[in-house]
């Protein structure tokens, strides 16, 4: 089906504007059949078979998700890392991948591990650095270039246009993790991206009760048909509830990613030179390296995600923000972000012995509440952490 000619936030608000045709109901049903019935000469012409290949629960969040980000077409993974991981899979042993040094952890942990047993020959770089990236090509060998930004959780910013010019000069791909970012600010394939992922868990689905991920393609060329394959063959898709709910949480998408951008930019500008925070680490501070590719590539915002470092007194700053997280209120200490509540974390603490996180950071996720109340109550926990 063709996308109206309307604006993103119209798109969002209706769904596409589909109805179900069978009950004119503006809220789609919830399919839960995993088979299709045969016609009688044993063909498909209903062109479902199998819900592992294909499921009408699909069909409106992949188109939506696919106008968003202004694709030709969407593919629904049962999470985050099931919609990340078949782009790794999808290339052959020797290939050679390039991703960012500082990136989701899970993933950089998943990629380290897959690429010795598949064969991959990966490559960590500063991928904000244009120069590092261009010295670490390899012309031929290199078929993947794997951008997040902005990177979690340091928020470094990689300029898209300019590492998709240098991808494509040396035959390769790039695909972006935009999950922080959100269709609502930036569009990666616009930018010259030719995949992108979303952990739809986040900002898609916007209310802490899903997993969900979700690739979106420039072009249904080769590469895409191998990575529809290996969803179908690795069973990662995702269910007929979980479809629905996502869908739901895309209606609000600019509601919520806006509110959530204006709280973290004033958030992020309280605490910039505060007397107990080392630094603040945010797309939107002008002194924030990145921030003016950030200003011409993030549009509307600069995420709803920041990092403080806090600044130790006697026992330094990894105690002083380990009990700045034990003191807050409002915050809560829970892992992930995207959700309409604000979400704080000791990120080393949960990355481990190796991870690249300084030990005095804190992540912040910021929700749709009122930011003064946010503001005060992370203030109240910095000053009763130094007591």
């Amino acid at each position: 089906m063709k996308t109206p000619p309307f604006k993103p936030e119209t798109l969002a608000a209706q769904a596409l504007g589909w109805i179900d045709e069978s009950t004119r109901a503006v809220t789609p049903p919830i399919h839960v059949s995993s088979t299709y019935l045969r016609d009688p000469d044993n063909l498909y012409r209903s062109g479902r078979m199998y819900a592992r290949a294909d499921h009408p629960a699909f069909d409106q969040a992949e188109a939506l998700i696919a106008a968003l980000e202004q694709g030709q077409e969407a593919m629904l993974f049962a999470s985050g890392m099931a919609a990340a991981t078949p782009v790794f899979q999808a290339l052959s042993p020797g290939d050679h991948v390039l991703a960012p040094k500082v990136m989701y952890w899970s993933l950089r942990n998943w990629l380290l591990q897959f690429a010795a047993q598949w064969g991959l020959k990966v490559e960590l770089v500063e991928m904000n650095d244009p120069a590092a990236v261009q010295a670490a090509i390899r012309p031929g060998q290199t078929r993947l270039v794997w951008v997040e930004t902005p990177a979690n959780p340091l928020w470094t910013v990689t300029d898209i246009a300019a590492t998709a010019a240098i991808a494509h000069a040396a035959g390769a791909r790039l695909a972006v993790d935009s999950t922080t970012a959100s269709p609502v600010i930036t569009q990666p394939l616009a930018l010259g991206a030719d995949i992108v992922m979303h952990s739809a868990t986040k900002y898609l689905g916007g209310h802490s009760d899903l997993l969900a991920g979700v690739l979106v393609t420039r072009e249904d060329d080769d590469f895409w048909q191998r990575l529809r394959a290996l969803r179908v063959n690795h069973g990662g898709t995702l269910g007929a509830f979980e479809c629905f709910l996502l869908l739901r949480g895309l209606r609000t998408l600019f509601l919520r990613v806006r509110q959530a951008n204006t709280s973290a930019q004033r958030i992020a500008t309280h605490f910039d030179d505060h007397p107990l925070v080392a630094q603040v680490l945010y797309p939107g501070l002008p002194g924030f390296p990145g921030h003016e590719i950030a200003k011409r590539q993030m549009k509307g915002g600069f995420g709803a995600m920041l990092s403080i470092r806090v600044r130790g007194a006697s026992a330094g700053g990894e105690a002083a923000a380990i009990a700045t997280a034990a003191e807050v209120q409002l915050w809560k200490r829970a892992t992930s972000l995207g959700g309409t509540e604000s979400l704080l974390e000791h990120r080393s603490s949960v990355e481990g012995p190796n991870s690249p996180v300084p030990p005095d950071l804190l992540r912040l996720s910021v929700g749709i509440e009122d930011a003064d109340d946010l503001i005060a109550d992370l203030e109240q926990a910095l000053a009763r952490a130094q007591r």
